[in-house]
């Protein structure tokens, strides 16, 4: 368990951070997006008072952040210590993509009833762009276009509820699907998995897009052994 050198991690100024936001909600965001994207790597430590030396605030927003973070699942906050990125054992993230899975193919399957011709054909652009970047090695670009896509489709459900729920675990478990998607074997996948559920949102099957999409987010077969050897000292 290590922390990142202060000095190592873009400033403040430079975050991505919603205009007009709270103090404590800009040192939120940006933690948030360095966890999901791997900067704060499972299990680094995340100590007050660098943090308030990083950000040039004091340690109450700070706080105030790592609390929102640790509702949010992605830090474990401790007594009298720093808090730590959570680290999940393999065991635990099977367990979290098989509800991820059940969670999108909902979406999939509402999104086939309710759908528009504009979404379904901006899901057909994005499924273009990510059949060209699958042979580059532009991983962070094809996960970003194909983060997009299941957007697209959570937003086709009409289900803000769902969709909300849905994006929680998706960025909980956010670092660990950027990791397979290291694999070129995987990428292509994708692409054909993204086939059948543009069929079946294409034709209305409710059925088909559900078990599509399932299919494509849980860990079976290949991917699941692909999955546990990237943890190969995970309990």
């Amino acid at each position: 368990m290590t922390s990142l050198p202060v000095s190592s991690i873009p400033s403040f100024a430079s975050a991505a951070a919603q205009p007009g936001a709270s103090r404590s909600a800009q040192i939120q965001q940006t933690l948030e997006s360095e966890i999901l994207a791997g900067t704060l790597a499972p299990g680094a430590r995340l100590d007050e008072v660098e943090l308030a030396a990083r950000f040039q605030v004091s340690r109450t927003p700070v706080r105030e952040a790592l609390r929102h973070l640790a509702s949010a699942g992605l830090i474990q906050i401790r007594t009298r210590q720093p808090a730590l990125v959570v680290a999940l054992s393999a065991t635990r993230l099977i367990e979290m993509f098989q509800v991820m899975a059940e969670l999108e193919g909902l979406c999939a399957r509402l999104a086939a009833r309710r759908i528009n011709a504009a979404q379904l054909a901006q899901l057909s652009r994005y499924q273009e762009e990510l059949a060209a970047l699958a042979g580059t090695g532009e991983v962070e670009m094809f996960y970003e276009i194909n983060r997009r896509f299941h957007e697209l489709i959570y937003e086709a459900s009409q289900n803000a509820f769902l969709a909300e729920q849905t994006r929680a675990l998706r960025n909980r478990i956010g670092l660990y699907r950027k990791m397979v998607t290291q694999k070129p074997s995987r990428r292509a996948d994708t692409l054909t998995e993204h086939a059948a559920v543009l069929r079946a949102l294409a034709t209305g099957d409710e059925e088909g897009a559900g078990a599509a999409m399932r299919g494509h987010v849980n860990l079976l077969g290949e991917k699941l052994l692909d999955f546990i050897a990237l943890f190969p000292k995970a309990e």
